[in-house]
Parts: structure tokens; C-alpha cells; sequence
């Protein structure tokens, strides 16, 4: 589907209410857009713990203008599905992610440029 609309008006068919009922939790899954407005946005939300985090964000159940009381995990659900086929893992999207070599360069710090906690603490009092 290409727009959290599309989701919102799927979702009042399946369980009655107004797309409006469900808009919020299909424009917090599509947030991610403000990222990245391709398809890859979907990395950060679009899997099996993004459905949880939802859940958590929007609450157990919602209650439709119907009155119907709906498990916000099921609407999830079915947002991850109507866009990808299927929910997948955080780990199905981190192995499509080709590591580069930037990712790994860390910065090696010169011991005499930076104070332990101790002296960071001591040194404080001295100003």
C-alpha cells in the first residue's frame, strides 16, 4: 500500500469504525518516511519487535467508533502484511544491510587526551 490512508480505510473494513480510528497507528508505522522516502524506511519499524513497540506506543486495544474493541497488535499485523507479504524479524532486515567499512572505524583515543571518571571529578573542583 502506499500511503498509512490506504491501511487506515483497510483496517475500518476488516473491523468496522472510521479510518480515523486507526490513522495514528498506520501514520506511526510510515513515520519513518521523515528518514528515508524509499522503501528501506521500512527497516526501522516494518518486522515482528516493531509490531510490539506499537503496541506499546498505542496501548493493548483500541476502541472503533463501532464501539468494537481491537487489538492494536492485529492492526500492526496487518500493516506489516498489506506492505511486505509477510512479518519478518529485526534480523531479516540487518542481514540485507551490506556492512561497510565505515561502520567499523572506530577512532582509537590517545590515553593522555582524555581524564578517567576519578580526574574528570577532581578536576571539576579545581575551577
Amino acid at each position: 500500500m502506499a500511503h498509512p490512508y490506504h491501511h487506515a480505510l483497510a483496517s475500518a473494513r476488516k473491523w468496522g469504525g472510521r479510518p480515523e480510528d486507526y490513522i495514528a497507528i498506520h501514520n506511526w508505522f510510515d513515520s519513518s518516511k521523515i528518514l528515508l522516502a524509499d522503501l528501506r524506511h521500512r527497516a526501522l519499524r516494518h518486522h515482528a519487535q516493531g509490531i510490539f513497540q506499537c503496541e506499546h506506543e498505542f496501548g493493548v486495544t483500541l476502541v472503533n467508533s463501532d464501539g468494537r474493541v481491537v487489538p492494536v497488535r492485529l492492526i500492526a499485523e496487518q500493516h506489516v502484511r498489506e506492505d511486505l507479504g509477510r512479518i519478518p524479524t529485526f534480523a531479516d532486515w540487518v542481514r540485507a544491510i551490506r556492512p561497510e567499512r565505515w561502520m567499523g572505524n572506530a577512532i582509537n583515543l590517545d590515553p593522555g587526551d582524555t581524564l578517567a571518571p576519578h580526574q574528570a571529578d577532581e578536576s571539576a573542583h579545581l575551577t
